[in-house]
């Protein structure tokens, strides 16, 4: 089971998360990695070129990202990257909806030995450390949410307060207040 942490982020609050990942190397791959693809440091100078939804950050420092082909699909010829044995961190990012509504994001990493996902060895100490860190910066700096489970951060929540309606991006999710 991965280590999954939900948030919600307004734009300014995730320069203010990309600005502490800079002391990190970590490197920006899309959900789906067209052949041709750059990549570049998560930095706060670099959200310009993150992708629109989901992205992966590399730990490059710790091994490189694993990458598969995909033969079928509407996909095929993109590369995919292992998440399970590469040293990788899902983001999905807080984005809004069509009604103006901030959507949550999330971000996990495959750290312990699982036989769901075929993980035979738990993540280096390294890596562990370093989702950790991160997990620990988000838990510090941002508000716990109502229900349990959601982390907002402090811009969101000024924005909740000046009438923002956060809601979980679950199929039919519901809305977050943060806790006061």
């Amino acid at each position: 089971m991965a280590n999954v942490l939900q948030f919600f982020m307004s734009p300014d609050d995730e320069v203010a998360f990309f600005r502490f990942l800079e002391r990190f190397t970590l490197e920006v791959y899309p959900r789906r990695v067209p052949e041709d693809w750059k990549t570049f440091r998560a930095s706060m100078e670099n959200i310009p070129k993150l992708p629109p939804e989901d992205l992966y950050m590399v730990a490059t420092d710790l091994g490189p990202a694993i990458v598969d082909k995909v033969k079928r699909g509407p996909d095929k010829g993109h590369w995919r990257i292992d998440e399970v044995r590469s040293p990788v961190i899902f983001m999905e990012r807080s984005r809004p909806n069509e009604e103006g509504e901030l959507l949550s994001g999330q971000f996990w990493a495959e750290l312990d030995i699982t036989a769901q996902t075929g993980r035979k060895n738990a993540a280096p100490d390294r890596f562990r450390l370093l989702f950790l860190e991160i997990e620990e910066f988000v838990k510090k700096t941002y508000r716990k949410g109502d229900p349990k489970g959601f982390f907002v951060g402090p811009k969101a929540a000024r924005l909740f307060k000046e009438g923002l309606v956060l809601r979980d991006s679950a199929f039919r999710g519901g809305t977050v207040a943060p806790y006061k």
